[in-house]
């Protein structure tokens, strides 16, 4: 029976419309497929699928707000409700005060960042959450020999040959060693054959050290140039939108140039306080820092794994070299299955010891010569009422939890990060740590970061010691009163909000925000 006659036998109903695709309803396991011409789109749905670039950046200008708006809106909306009115509100003796509460802060001080001696300037502080090369080189240039460029747009190859040799020239002017001639001839490809283009870039220029690619002129193209170029070619690249070429200007490329020297294997800047040994429990021991998170696919995808993603820093005392590793798992699993894996040679039959977490150490030990004396460890992407699991699960994957172990676990019902120290905790034992030597035991500092939470902190008089959006100074730190009473958390804004649109988070204070500096 065709879906035609399933339609007049059941319903009476003759299909006009029969060369039009299906609507698919259901999942992906169980999909059902229906005519569009019988279904009606009930409005105002959530639409929960992915959005486009197009979209999330409409979204982002529809939802930003100055401060001082959003600050209206939140006392409108508390005034509207009028919670202490709520009759369970009173029978439980709950009044709310329609205004905002005040809380002190202090600004830490901007970490001094140093440059090449060669430039003009050879250290500068930010200001305000910001600073440029105006008279600065790059502490270490990266050596750039072999490059080339292909651009999937629609801007004429000549204006590629240029911006090319105007971007090569600004790399040469602010410390880059940088061939002005690429290894092959730069050319224009088709949108429609972007992977055949890349290999065939990746097979004429062999050793090939940067590939500067121009997106096509429609969004939505990035992420597959990134597959191909990171995973399938490993090939270092560096993604151009067709608008920003076109009209390029010399902060354009400064900050072109920055990204790429970073990508080469150079330094844009370092720490003063770190080249000198002055970052308290940082500097005095070898630290490493690690970063970790994990992107779940979007909403309504059963099929496409989470990637767990951790990073972690490859120098010391200058923290400013980094290695990342990836690894696939369940969909939509928070925790990092593969920090430390361990299993057994088919073959020997020995223990064989595995996972991010080792991987990373061991790379640390063989850039710097030292085993880390001291493990910092930022966690992002976890909710509140994941934390224990999450933090319980990889923190054994990091210490093999003994019977005998007395933990503290800080729990904090409005804390946007939280911060758990076990560096007294003598209980614990190292498990990627133990893998690489059975008696090194560093101390590990692990850090809860949250960013998506529904706290705002405004200045209390708009317009005064204030960013150009009004919104508060970078480094401002609020650790009273909107904190737990107990336990240690506190709010953190690290960076100024350029889209006017701050969310502060908690963190190590000092520490977190002197890293938030380095490029």
């Amino acid at each position: 029976m065709t879906v035609v006659q399933y339609f007049w036998g059941r319903y009476k109903y003759r299909l006009r419309f029969t060369s039009w695709p299906c609507l698919q309803s259901g999942n992906d396991s169980r999909p059902i497929y229906l005519p569009m011409e019988v279904c009606t789109i009930i409005e105002g749905q959530r639409f929960t699928r992915k959005l486009n670039e197009k979209q999330v950046t409409g979204i982002l200008r529809a939802t930003c707000e100055r401060p001082r708006d959003r600050e209206k809106s939140i006392l409108k909306m508390v005034e509207h409700n009028n919670y202490s009115a709520d009759k369970l509100a009173q029978e439980f003796g709950i009044d709310v005060t329609d205004k905002m509460v005040n809380v002190q802060a202090r600004v830490l001080p901007p970490p001094m960042l140093k440059y090449h001696e060669s430039g003009k300037d050879k250290a500068c502080a930010p200001s305000v959450g910001q600073w440029n090369m105006i008279g600065k080189k790059m502490i270490n240039g990266g050596n750039v020999q072999r490059w080339t460029c292909l651009n999937f747009s629609r801007l004429h190859i000549d204006g590629v040959k240029r911006f090319c040799g105007d971007l090569v020239k600004m790399c040469n002017a602010i410390g880059m060693v940088f061939n002005p001639m690429p290894v092959v001839e730069i050319l224009s490809a088709s949108a429609n054959n972007i992977e055949g283009a890349l290999k065939h870039a990746h097979q004429s220029a062999h050793n090939l050290q940067l590939l500067i690619v121009i997106l096509p002129d429609v969004t939505g193209h990035y992420g597959k140039v990134k597959k191909v170029c990171e995973t399938d070619l490993g090939i270092v690249s560096q993604c151009l939108k067709p608008d920003k070429v076109e009209r390029a200007n010399k902060q354009y490329f400064e900050n072109v140039a920055l990204k790429v020297n970073v990508k080469v294997g150079g330094r844009n800047t370092a720490l003063q306080q770190a080249l000198t040994r002055q970052i308290p429990l940082v500097t005095d021991l070898p630290t490493i820092f690690f970063g970790a998170d994990v992107t779940h696919p979007a909403a309504g995808d059963d099929s496409s794994p989470s990637i767990a993603a951790v990073v972690a820093s490859m120098d010391w005392p200058e923290i400013t070299k980094y290695k990342a590793v990836v690894s696939a798992q369940l969909p939509r699993q928070e925790i990092i299955q593969d920090l430390y894996c361990t299993g057994t040679d088919p073959e020997k039959g020995t223990p064989v010891h595995s996972g991010m977490m080792r991987e990373l150490l061991v790379s640390f030990f063989q850039k710097t010569k030292h085993k880390p004396s001291r493990i910092i460890f930022y966690r992002d992407g976890v909710s509140e009422g994941q934390f224990a699991q999450v933090l319980m699960y990889e923190m054994d994957a990091i210490r093999k939890v003994m019977p005998s172990i007395h933990h503290v676990l800080c729990l904090s019902n409005s804390a946007l990060i939280l911060f758990w120290c076990i560096n007294s905790v003598p209980f614990f034992w190292p498990k990627a740590c133990a893998s690489l030597q059975e008696d090194y035991q560093p101390p590990v500092t692990f850090v809860v970061v949250q960013k998506r939470h529904h706290t705002r902190l405004f200045p209390e008089v708009h317009g005064k010691e204030t960013d150009k959006s009004g919104n508060i100074l970078p480094g401002t730190v609020v650790d009273t009163n909107i904190c737990h009473p107990t336990e240690f958390d506190f709010y953190l804004c690290s960076h100024a909000g350029i889209q006017v649109r701050w969310h502060p988070f908690l963190s190590l204070p000092v520490g977190t925000y002197t890293l938030c500096c380095i490029d």
